[in-house]
């Protein structure tokens, strides 16, 4: 088998198989969300954490996580926390592959309170209120990401 051929079927491997070929790079951080205003702001506060930002809608951010496996993901949740919902199944099989709580997820809310609190996936391991600032966004991705 050549070289080339083996890099082809790779790129047939489901996102879950790949994550447990693919090491978490944690100096990347996955953001998605609808409004393309959003993201940009979010990134630039995970830039300042010295972190290399992938912005995404939610419809592009399945195969994004398929390249990568960043060390978070942000997930804009909109007004009703949801938007990024059809993302948390591929998330959800990239933990159970590594074994792994990874990537972390943090989830930006209109509504303050605990994953739990708010009734939220298992898979959200912090919650942001909104409006974002960066002294509110910035600790929960250090931390997170192991930089606080």
């Amino acid at each position: 088998m050549c070289p080339a051929d083996r890099n082809d079927s790779k790129r047939h491997l489901t996102p879950a198989a790949r994550a447990g070929a693919m090491a978490a790079d944690f100096s990347k951080v996955l953001v998605v969300g609808k409004s393309s205003i959003n993201r940009v702001v979010v990134s630039k506060i995970v830039e300042k954490s010295g972190l290399k930002p992938i912005s995404e809608p939610p419809e592009a951010a399945e195969k994004t996580l398929a390249g990568h496996l960043p060390g978070a993901v942000i997930l804009d949740g909109g007004p009703d926390n949801r938007d990024c919902d059809r993302l948390m199944s591929a998330i959800d099989a990239l933990r159970r592959v590594s074994g792994k709580p990874l990537p972390a997820v943090i989830l930006l809310s209109t509504r303050n309170g605990t994953p739990e609190s708010l009734g939220l996936s298992s898979l959200v391991d912090a919650v942001v209120a909104k409006p974002i600032t960066p002294e509110r966004l910035q600790p929960v991705v250090d931390r997170l990401t192991g930089r606080g």
